[in-house]
């Protein structure tokens, strides 16, 4: 079986067993905690050589929504990026490449960005990874050093890997927390409608119409509105109860 090349080397060729053991360790982190985007950024700076820090940042639309990192440095690193709108973490994300800065110290491609995390933070090395799943665009997995030309080449293709498992882990996550919003927004749309049919006395699609109308009306999604049904009827019961 054809070993990846990685700059002229053949990966599969480099006799090194901690390689081998980043794969197996990076897996049992997804396999055992699938939105676990903290364990895959805490495993890289073990096993990837060359980092020293890392961080996972998801966006949504253009700007950084989470991120989450091995250490405080690299969370710092990471959000500087999205502060700025210039980096390799950035660029990555938009352009779904690869970035790989050898020296920070002497790269002219982000003058901001490259001047702050060499004399504030101590980087010289980047390398960034887009995450993504299909045609979505999830964020980016980004390894730091604090030493010029830190990563040798198989460092890429091992990070791509963490990557690859990162992009399934913020998908997965991402899935999730939409599962768990869309569970509570049905359950608290299902309270206001109880509320509704108990005060009005009518059943329950006639609750639900009356639901949707009001959003109609006031621009408020559907949510929001049973929302503020639900905490009034709270409020209204809080009155009513005799002081202690």
């Amino acid at each position: 079986m054809r070993g990846w090349i990685v700059e002229g080397s053949r990966v599969g060729e480099q006799k090194d067993p901690h390689r081998a053991e980043s794969f197996v360790d990076i897996a049992r982190v997804v396999l055992a905690e699938p939105g676990s985007l903290s364990g895959i950024a805490a495993t890289a700076v073990h096993l990837i050589p060359g980092c020293e820090h890392a961080s996972v940042c998801l966006i949504e639309g253009r700007a950084a929504s989470s991120h989450t990192a091995s250490d405080e440095l690299g969370a710092r690193v990471c959000a500087l990026q999205f502060e700025l709108d210039e980096g390799p973490c950035v660029d990555a994300v938009r352009k779904r490449d690869v970035l790989e800065v050898t020296d920070l110290a002497t790269d002219d491609r982000w003058e901001s960005f490259a001047g702050r995390a060499v004399e504030e933070m101590g980087v010289r090395g980047v390398l960034s990874f887009p995450l993504f799943v299909h045609e979505t665009t999830l964020g980016a997995f980004s390894l730091y050093a604090t030493q010029p030309n830190a990563f040798p080449g198989y460092s890429r293709a091992i990070g791509a890997v963490y990557a690859a498992h990162a992009s399934v882990a913020a998908y997965m996550s991402q899935r999730v927390s939409r599962l768990t919003a869309a569970l509570e927004s049905r359950a608290t749309i299902d309270q206001a409608k109880g509320i509704i049919m108990a005060t009005m006395g009518c059943t329950p699609d006639e609750a639900f119409e009356l639901l949707r109308q009001q959003s109609q009306a006031l621009n408020w999604r559907l949510r929001d509105i049973a929302a503020e049904i639900v905490e009034r009827q709270r409020s209204s019961r809080r009155d009513q109860e005799p002081p202690s």
